[in-house]
Protein backbone atom coordinates (compact mmCIF):
# COMPACT_ATOMS: atom_id res chain seq x y z
CA UNK A 1 0.00 0.00 0.00
CA UNK A 2 2.78 2.42 0.31
CA UNK A 3 3.34 4.73 -2.60
CA UNK A 4 7.28 4.41 -2.31
CA UNK A 5 7.43 0.81 -3.16
CA UNK A 6 6.21 -1.26 -6.48
CA UNK A 7 6.07 -4.81 -7.79
CA UNK A 8 6.52 -5.83 -4.19
CA UNK A 9 6.37 -9.81 -4.07
CA UNK A 10 7.36 -12.87 -1.98
CA UNK A 11 7.86 -16.58 -3.01
CA UNK A 12 6.42 -17.24 0.23
CA UNK A 13 3.07 -18.98 0.64
CA UNK A 14 1.61 -19.84 3.64
CA UNK A 15 -1.31 -21.86 2.67
CA UNK A 16 -0.04 -24.71 0.24
CA UNK A 17 -2.22 -27.62 -0.03
CA UNK A 18 -0.21 -30.30 1.41
CA UNK A 19 -0.46 -34.11 1.86
CA UNK A 20 0.94 -34.46 6.01
CA UNK A 21 2.53 -37.77 6.66
CA UNK A 22 2.73 -38.72 10.39
CA UNK A 23 5.05 -41.28 11.44
CA UNK A 24 4.37 -43.31 14.18
CA UNK A 25 7.74 -43.80 15.96
CA UNK A 26 7.39 -45.98 18.83
CA UNK A 27 5.31 -48.48 16.38
CA UNK A 28 7.88 -48.57 13.74
CA UNK A 29 10.88 -48.81 16.66
CA UNK A 30 8.16 -52.01 18.47
CA UNK A 31 7.88 -53.72 14.24
CA UNK A 32 12.11 -53.05 13.98
CA UNK A 33 11.96 -50.85 11.45
CA UNK A 34 14.24 -47.92 11.43
CA UNK A 35 12.72 -44.65 10.97
CA UNK A 36 15.46 -43.14 8.47
CA UNK A 37 14.62 -46.31 6.24
CA UNK A 38 11.07 -44.91 5.66
CA UNK A 39 12.19 -41.72 5.17
CA UNK A 40 14.23 -43.01 2.54
CA UNK A 41 11.71 -44.82 0.95
CA UNK A 42 9.29 -42.44 0.67
CA UNK A 43 11.82 -39.71 -0.97
CA UNK A 44 12.95 -42.44 -3.19
CA UNK A 45 9.73 -43.62 -4.72
CA UNK A 46 7.26 -40.28 -4.51
CA UNK A 47 10.64 -37.99 -5.21
CA UNK A 48 14.03 -38.87 -6.70
CA UNK A 49 16.66 -40.98 -5.23
CA UNK A 50 20.51 -40.77 -6.85
CA UNK A 51 22.25 -43.95 -7.15
CA UNK A 52 25.71 -43.51 -9.10
CA UNK A 53 26.94 -42.13 -12.22
CA UNK A 54 28.15 -44.67 -14.62
CA UNK A 55 30.03 -43.33 -18.66
CA UNK A 56 28.97 -44.32 -21.71
CA UNK A 57 29.73 -43.31 -25.17
CA UNK A 58 32.23 -40.66 -23.64
CA UNK A 59 29.39 -39.02 -21.45
CA UNK A 60 28.26 -39.42 -17.60
CA UNK A 61 25.06 -40.43 -16.82
CA UNK A 62 23.27 -40.49 -13.17
CA UNK A 63 21.24 -43.55 -12.40
CA UNK A 64 18.05 -41.73 -10.69
CA UNK A 65 15.45 -44.36 -8.81
CA UNK A 66 11.63 -43.55 -8.72
CA UNK A 67 8.09 -45.02 -8.38
CA UNK A 68 6.33 -45.19 -12.25
CA UNK A 69 4.19 -42.43 -11.95
CA UNK A 70 1.17 -44.31 -12.19
CA UNK A 71 2.11 -45.62 -8.53
CA UNK A 72 2.19 -42.20 -7.09
CA UNK A 73 -0.23 -40.50 -8.43
CA UNK A 74 -3.24 -40.87 -5.40
CA UNK A 75 -2.53 -40.09 -2.20
CA UNK A 76 -3.25 -43.50 -1.50
CA UNK A 77 -0.06 -45.11 -2.88
CA UNK A 78 1.81 -43.51 -0.20
CA UNK A 79 0.73 -46.59 1.97
CA UNK A 80 1.32 -48.57 -0.55
CA UNK A 81 5.25 -48.54 -0.87
CA UNK A 82 7.10 -51.29 1.59
CA UNK A 83 10.26 -51.10 3.78
CA UNK A 84 12.29 -53.82 5.11
CA UNK A 85 12.51 -54.06 8.71
CA UNK A 86 15.50 -55.47 10.75
CA UNK A 87 14.53 -59.16 10.28
CA UNK A 88 13.84 -59.32 7.16
CA UNK A 89 10.21 -58.68 6.63
CA UNK A 90 8.61 -56.16 4.42
CA UNK A 91 6.75 -53.80 6.13
CA UNK A 92 3.75 -51.48 4.31
CA UNK A 93 4.04 -47.60 5.14
CA UNK A 94 0.19 -47.16 5.55
CA UNK A 95 0.84 -49.43 8.79
CA UNK A 96 3.61 -47.18 10.48
CA UNK A 97 1.84 -43.76 9.42
CA UNK A 98 -0.81 -41.58 9.47
CA UNK A 99 -1.86 -39.52 5.99
CA UNK A 100 -4.30 -36.95 6.06
CA UNK A 101 -5.04 -33.88 3.89
CA UNK A 102 -3.41 -30.05 5.32
CA UNK A 103 -2.14 -27.27 4.21
CA UNK A 104 1.27 -24.81 5.03
CA UNK A 105 4.00 -22.81 3.67
CA UNK A 106 5.43 -24.43 0.21
CA UNK A 107 8.76 -23.65 1.37
CA UNK A 108 10.69 -23.39 4.62
CA UNK A 109 13.25 -20.97 3.80
CA UNK A 110 16.75 -20.21 6.35
CA UNK A 111 18.16 -16.88 6.87
CA UNK A 112 21.32 -16.82 9.41
CA UNK A 113 19.80 -20.09 10.92
CA UNK A 114 16.62 -18.48 11.55
CA UNK A 115 13.07 -19.12 9.57
CA UNK A 116 12.49 -16.35 7.73
CA UNK A 117 10.19 -15.19 4.74
CA UNK A 118 12.20 -13.52 1.72
CA UNK A 119 10.73 -10.44 0.25
CA UNK A 120 10.85 -8.90 -2.57
CA UNK A 121 10.51 -5.34 -4.16
CA UNK A 122 11.95 -1.77 -5.82
CA UNK A 123 11.75 1.66 -4.96
CA UNK A 124 8.71 3.59 -7.26
CA UNK A 125 10.02 5.72 -10.18
CA UNK A 126 11.68 8.54 -8.65
CA UNK A 127 12.17 7.13 -5.35
CA UNK A 128 16.31 6.11 -4.14
CA UNK A 129 16.84 2.77 -2.81
CA UNK A 130 18.08 4.24 0.25
CA UNK A 131 14.48 6.19 0.63
CA UNK A 132 12.39 2.39 -0.30
CA UNK A 133 14.91 0.74 2.86
CA UNK A 134 13.81 3.73 5.12
CA UNK A 135 10.00 2.78 4.24
CA UNK A 136 10.65 -0.65 4.21
CA UNK A 137 11.94 -0.21 7.70
CA UNK A 138 9.47 2.03 8.87
CA UNK A 139 6.51 -0.11 7.99
CA UNK A 140 8.79 -3.51 9.12
CA UNK A 141 8.84 -1.51 12.82
CA UNK A 142 5.04 -0.57 13.29
CA UNK A 143 3.50 -3.87 12.20
CA UNK A 144 5.93 -6.72 12.56
CA UNK A 145 5.33 -8.46 16.01
CA UNK A 146 8.19 -7.75 18.83
CA UNK A 147 9.45 -11.39 18.06
CA UNK A 148 10.03 -10.40 14.68
CA UNK A 149 13.10 -9.09 13.41
CA UNK A 150 14.20 -7.58 9.78
CA UNK A 151 17.45 -8.00 8.10
CA UNK A 152 18.67 -7.02 4.68
CA UNK A 153 20.16 -9.34 2.01
CA UNK A 154 22.23 -8.82 -1.59
CA UNK A 155 23.02 -5.19 -2.98
CA UNK A 156 20.21 -3.52 0.06
CA UNK A 157 22.86 -5.73 2.69
CA UNK A 158 25.88 -3.54 0.89
CA UNK A 159 24.03 -0.42 0.91
CA UNK A 160 23.33 -0.47 4.25
CA UNK A 161 26.70 -1.77 5.13
CA UNK A 162 28.42 0.83 3.08
CA UNK A 163 25.94 3.58 4.62
CA UNK A 164 27.96 6.73 5.83
CA UNK A 165 31.26 6.00 4.19
CA UNK A 166 31.22 8.89 1.48
CA UNK A 167 31.26 11.48 4.84
CA UNK A 168 34.52 9.34 5.72
CA UNK A 169 35.66 9.12 2.34
CA UNK A 170 35.45 12.57 1.43
CA UNK A 171 36.90 13.22 4.91
CA UNK A 172 39.46 11.41 4.23
CA UNK A 173 40.19 12.85 0.98
CA UNK A 174 40.34 16.53 2.62
CA UNK A 175 42.70 15.53 5.13
CA UNK A 176 45.53 13.96 2.42
CA UNK A 177 44.78 17.35 0.56
CA UNK A 178 46.04 19.28 3.57
CA UNK A 179 49.22 16.97 4.58
CA UNK A 180 50.01 17.12 1.09
CA UNK A 181 50.26 20.93 1.08
CA UNK A 182 51.61 21.54 4.48
CA UNK A 183 54.53 19.12 3.04
CA UNK A 184 54.49 21.42 0.11
CA UNK A 185 54.76 25.00 1.72
CA UNK A 186 56.09 23.70 5.12
CA UNK A 187 53.53 25.23 6.74
CA UNK A 188 50.83 23.76 8.69
CA UNK A 189 48.86 27.31 8.45
CA UNK A 190 49.42 27.81 4.67
CA UNK A 191 47.34 25.40 3.48
CA UNK A 192 44.13 26.21 5.05
CA UNK A 193 43.72 29.24 3.12
CA UNK A 194 43.24 26.27 0.35
CA UNK A 195 40.80 24.27 1.99
CA UNK A 196 38.64 26.96 2.82
CA UNK A 197 37.60 26.80 -0.95
CA UNK A 198 36.34 23.55 -0.95
CA UNK A 199 32.79 24.59 0.67
CA UNK A 200 32.00 26.62 -1.85
CA UNK A 201 32.39 23.63 -4.16
CA UNK A 202 30.55 21.56 -2.05
CA UNK A 203 27.73 23.57 -1.73
CA UNK A 204 28.01 24.39 -5.68
CA UNK A 205 27.51 20.64 -6.12
CA UNK A 206 24.21 20.38 -3.61
CA UNK A 207 22.93 23.36 -4.74
CA UNK A 208 23.18 21.77 -8.62
CA UNK A 209 21.36 18.68 -7.54
CA UNK A 210 19.14 20.00 -5.88
CA UNK A 211 17.61 22.18 -8.61
CA UNK A 212 17.92 18.98 -10.80
CA UNK A 213 15.69 16.68 -8.08
CA UNK A 214 18.24 14.80 -8.21
CA UNK A 215 19.52 13.01 -5.18
CA UNK A 216 22.45 11.87 -3.21
CA UNK A 217 24.16 8.70 -4.94
CA UNK A 218 26.97 7.24 -5.04
CA UNK A 219 27.67 8.72 -8.37
CA UNK A 220 27.30 12.17 -6.73
CA UNK A 221 29.79 11.45 -4.11
CA UNK A 222 32.56 10.14 -6.28
CA UNK A 223 31.65 13.39 -8.29
CA UNK A 224 32.67 15.28 -4.53
CA UNK A 225 35.82 13.40 -4.27
CA UNK A 226 36.81 13.92 -7.59
CA UNK A 227 35.70 17.90 -6.98
CA UNK A 228 37.90 17.76 -3.79
CA UNK A 229 41.06 18.25 -5.91
CA UNK A 230 39.19 20.71 -8.63
CA UNK A 231 38.13 23.27 -6.12
CA UNK A 232 41.58 23.31 -4.08
CA UNK A 233 43.41 23.73 -7.86
CA UNK A 234 42.19 27.34 -8.40
CA UNK A 235 42.96 28.06 -4.56
CA UNK A 236 46.35 26.54 -5.41
CA UNK A 237 47.35 29.28 -7.88
CA UNK A 238 46.07 32.27 -6.50
CA UNK A 239 48.24 31.28 -2.98
CA UNK A 240 51.24 30.29 -4.94
CA UNK A 241 51.52 33.58 -6.46
CA UNK A 242 50.66 35.50 -3.21
CA UNK A 243 53.37 33.63 -1.39
CA UNK A 244 55.65 34.32 -4.50
CA UNK A 245 54.14 38.17 -4.54
CA UNK A 246 54.97 38.33 -0.57
CA UNK A 247 58.71 37.28 -0.98
CA UNK A 248 59.42 40.15 -3.25
CA UNK A 249 58.17 42.81 -0.97
CA UNK A 250 54.32 43.03 -0.76
CA UNK A 251 52.50 43.04 2.47
CA UNK A 252 50.03 40.10 2.57
CA UNK A 253 46.62 41.96 1.20
CA UNK A 254 48.74 43.40 -1.53
CA UNK A 255 50.14 39.94 -2.81
CA UNK A 256 46.77 38.31 -2.09
CA UNK A 257 44.94 41.41 -4.86
CA UNK A 258 48.06 41.20 -7.22
CA UNK A 259 48.10 36.84 -7.24
CA UNK A 260 44.34 37.01 -7.93
CA UNK A 261 44.35 40.00 -10.80
CA UNK A 262 47.67 37.72 -12.03
CA UNK A 263 45.44 34.36 -12.49
CA UNK A 264 42.34 35.40 -12.62
CA UNK A 265 42.22 34.09 -16.79
CA UNK A 266 44.35 31.05 -16.11
CA UNK A 267 42.05 30.12 -13.34
CA UNK A 268 39.15 31.18 -15.91
CA UNK A 269 40.53 29.17 -18.62
CA UNK A 270 41.18 25.90 -16.92
CA UNK A 271 38.02 26.35 -15.11
CA UNK A 272 35.44 26.52 -17.79
CA UNK A 273 37.23 24.04 -20.18
CA UNK A 274 36.50 21.30 -17.64
CA UNK A 275 32.82 22.75 -16.81
CA UNK A 276 32.29 22.38 -20.75
CA UNK A 277 34.02 19.29 -20.65
CA UNK A 278 31.59 17.82 -18.26
CA UNK A 279 28.60 19.04 -19.62
CA UNK A 280 28.08 16.61 -21.99
CA UNK A 281 27.44 14.06 -18.57
CA UNK A 282 25.22 16.20 -17.79
CA UNK A 283 22.76 16.34 -20.30
CA UNK A 284 23.19 12.89 -21.40
CA UNK A 285 20.76 10.56 -22.70
CA UNK A 286 20.12 7.05 -23.19
CA UNK A 287 21.15 3.88 -20.85
CA UNK A 288 22.75 4.97 -18.07
CA UNK A 289 22.67 8.32 -18.31
CA UNK A 290 21.39 8.45 -15.05
CA UNK A 291 24.47 8.10 -13.35
CA UNK A 292 26.36 10.69 -15.83
CA UNK A 293 23.44 12.80 -14.53
CA UNK A 294 24.64 12.37 -11.12
CA UNK A 295 28.59 12.87 -11.72
CA UNK A 296 28.36 15.90 -14.39
CA UNK A 297 25.29 17.90 -12.59
CA UNK A 298 27.85 17.50 -9.09
CA UNK A 299 31.01 18.44 -10.67
CA UNK A 300 29.87 20.94 -13.06
CA UNK A 301 27.82 22.64 -10.45
CA UNK A 302 30.90 22.70 -7.91
CA UNK A 303 33.47 24.26 -10.27
CA UNK A 304 30.78 27.33 -11.13
CA UNK A 305 30.89 28.00 -7.23
CA UNK A 306 34.60 26.99 -6.91
CA UNK A 307 35.52 29.29 -10.19
CA UNK A 308 32.91 32.58 -9.56
CA UNK A 309 32.84 32.27 -5.51
CA UNK A 310 36.37 31.10 -4.27
CA UNK A 311 37.82 33.38 -6.35
CA UNK A 312 36.95 36.84 -4.77
CA UNK A 313 37.56 34.82 -1.12
CA UNK A 314 40.22 32.65 -1.51
CA UNK A 315 42.72 35.35 -1.50
CA UNK A 316 40.71 37.29 1.78
CA UNK A 317 41.57 33.77 3.58
CA UNK A 318 45.54 34.12 2.47
CA UNK A 319 45.88 37.47 3.76
CA UNK A 320 43.76 36.41 7.58
CA UNK A 321 45.79 33.35 7.90
CA UNK A 322 49.00 34.62 6.80
CA UNK A 323 49.16 38.07 8.66
CA UNK A 324 51.19 37.22 11.85
CA UNK A 325 49.67 41.02 13.59
CA UNK A 326 47.92 43.26 13.30
CA UNK A 327 48.34 45.90 10.43
CA UNK A 328 46.76 48.99 10.24
CA UNK A 329 44.22 48.99 8.02
CA UNK A 330 44.55 50.91 4.18
CA UNK A 331 41.63 51.26 1.66
CA UNK A 332 41.51 48.99 -1.65
CA UNK A 333 42.84 51.96 -3.68
CA UNK A 334 46.58 51.92 -0.98
CA UNK A 335 46.64 48.57 -2.19
CA UNK A 336 46.20 49.02 -5.61
CA UNK A 337 49.12 51.53 -5.89
CA UNK A 338 51.32 49.57 -4.24
CA UNK A 339 50.81 46.54 -6.50
CA UNK A 340 51.32 48.88 -9.26
CA UNK A 341 54.38 50.47 -8.10
CA UNK A 342 56.10 47.11 -7.60
CA UNK A 343 54.85 46.03 -11.18
CA UNK A 344 56.83 49.54 -12.51
CA UNK A 345 59.55 48.80 -10.46
CA UNK A 346 59.80 45.40 -11.95
CA UNK A 347 59.62 46.28 -15.65
CA UNK A 348 61.95 49.09 -15.01
CA UNK A 349 64.57 46.41 -13.10
CA UNK A 350 63.54 43.92 -16.19
CA UNK A 351 64.59 46.88 -19.05
CA UNK A 352 67.85 47.89 -16.82
CA UNK A 353 68.70 44.50 -17.53
CA UNK A 354 68.30 44.00 -20.35
CA UNK A 355 70.22 47.15 -22.09
CA UNK A 356 73.25 46.68 -20.16
CA UNK A 357 76.70 45.99 -21.77
CA UNK A 358 77.36 42.54 -21.62
CA UNK A 359 81.14 41.70 -20.76
CA UNK A 360 83.14 39.41 -23.31
CA UNK A 361 84.50 36.41 -21.69
CA UNK A 362 87.80 35.59 -23.76
CA UNK A 363 89.41 32.08 -23.69
CA UNK A 364 86.49 30.21 -22.83
CA UNK A 365 82.96 28.88 -24.69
Amino acid sequence: KSPLLTQVNSLWRPNVPQLRVDVDREKAKSLGVPVDEIFNALGATLGTYYVNDFNKQGRTWQVLMSADPAYRKRPEDVGNVYVRSEKGQMVPVKALTRIEYASGPGTLERFNNLPAVKVFGNGAPGVSSGQAIAEVERIAKQVLPPEFSLDWSGASYQEKRSGGTSVLALALGALMAFLILAALYEKWSLPLSVMMALPFGTFGALAAVWIRGMTNDVYFQIGLVTLLGLAAKNAILIVEYGILKHSEGLSHSASALEAARLRFRPILMTSLAFILGVLPLAISTGAGAGARHSVGTGVMGGMLAATFLAIFFVPFFFKLIMERKLAEPRSTQELKQEATHHREMQAASATHTATRPTPRSEGLL
